[in-house]
């Protein structure tokens, strides 16, 4: 529907006044979606935080910490990758016409609370709710993920209606054909920095075995098909348990740690959106983001990772406050970096799903030499006492 929608505005002309109409809706959603989102972003991040706290795995605190390290390296990386991006030759052509589109209304909208005030509390509450209060936090978090999940799939249907007004007035601006033309690239780019990332883990995983690797590979390459298809990693995850399964050594640690991270263990997006965040902002004649001031966005980013939906765009349309307060994107900026993500996410969920069948062998790693000490130290042990004797 999307695709459908950016190529009949391209090709269609509508008189101007239709122009400004659709592009003033797309305002209107824009000022909701900022007034909303630090509110969605509280609630599911203290969601996640219930609903990690409330697995029985011992590992559970490795798990969340390690999510942590893998999404800030990633999404660090991809840092070096936009500065390269941010290089190419994306400046936007002098607009055709002598003013801008301008909207008919624009509706503004009261901030209810800030990005980073709403990622602390819904981390802070989750974590207090549980101590004093366990059984309604609970109960709490089952009615915020049914509340929130209906929010944000019915405002899946107003994302295209979003993105067409701002569509519109890249196209009035004169500049659309120059972002079709150097977008296609940012596409070729963002998938071999996320593939090549993913193959270079498995192999590290594998101790640079590439037979044992590509096996690997193989085995994840069902759930990696469904993701790219469904452009859903939760609608996946059953295969994803199974090809995670087929790779570890101890199974359980695969049909435990598969269902705590499959949405929040997310690398595809992790290298799309930064890489896309450099393109536009040099689309747009922004300044390169410095080096602290990227780390400051990264963190955030990282944090506001545990608060995605499961819905396809769900990846990016809770990263826009970030993006607006930490990297200065503007409406137009947000729409563009929307549609694109979108056009892009079976890309995206397909490396997302691939990484996660990383992370679980990482995970399996990890316990097998835990284990292999403590068989270690029991036999060092038997001989001291056998020695005793």
């Amino acid at each position: 529907m999307l695709l459908a929608i950016i190529v009949a505005v391209i090709f269609i002309d509508l008189p101007l006044t239709i122009q400004q109409v659709v592009y003033s809706i797309s305002i209107t959603i824009k000022s909701f979606i900022i007034m909303i989102l630090p509110i969605v972003i509280l609630c599911l991040l203290f969601k996640t935080i219930v609903s990690l706290s409330n697995n029985a795995s011992k590992i559970i605190g490795l798990i969340f910490t390690l999510v942590c390290c893998s999404n800030f390296l990633s999404t660090f990386l991809s840092h070096y990758v936009g500065i390269i991006v941010y290089n190419f030759d994306l400046s936007i052509l002098t607009p055709k016409n002598s003013l801008d589109l301008q909207p008919l209304w624009e509706l503004h909208l009261p901030t209810l609370i800030s990005n980073d005030k709403a990622i602390f509390a819904g981390i802070i509450l989750g974590f207090m709710s549980l101590k004093f209060y366990p059984k309604l936090a609970n109960l709490s978090s089952k009615y915020v993920v049914f509340y929130i999940h209906k929010l944000l799939s019915g405002f899946i249907y107003l994302i295209p209606l979003f993105i067409a007004g701002f569509i519109i007035k890249l196209k009035y601006d004169g500049i659309i054909e120059s972002m079709l033309k150097n977008y296609s690239v940012i596409f070729i780019v963002i998938a071999c920095s996320q593939f090549t990332y993913i193959l270079l883990s498995y192999i590290i995983l594998n101790k640079f075995n590439i037979k044992q690797s590509l096996n690997n590979l193989a085995n994840i390459m069902p759930a990696a098909i469904s993701g790219f298809s469904t452009m859903s990693s939760a609608a996946s995850m059953p295969l994803t348990i199974i090809g995670a399964e087929r790779n570890a050594r101890n199974k359980d640690i695969a049909r435990s740690v598969i269902p705590a991270t499959v949405n929040i263990h997310l690398v595809g997006d992790c290298f799309a959106i930064p890489i896309f965040a450099y393109a536009v902002l040099k689309s747009f004649g922004m300044s390169e983001p410095s080096l602290m001031q990227y780390v400051i966005f990264a963190s955030y980013f990282v944090l506001a990772k545990f608060s995605v939906a499961a819905i396809p765009g769900g990846g990016i349309i809770v990263m826009l406050p970030i993006l607006q307060d930490y990297l200065g994107f503007n409406a137009d900026m947000m729409s563009l970096i929307t549609a694109l993500y979108i056009l892009f996410d079976p890309v995206i969920t397909c490396a997302n799903v691939l990484g996660n069948g990383a992370f679980a062998k990482l995970i399996d790693r990890i316990v097998e030499f835990k284990f292999r000490d403590k068989k270690i130290e029991s036999v060092h042990t038997k001989k001291d006492r056998k020695a005793s004797l």
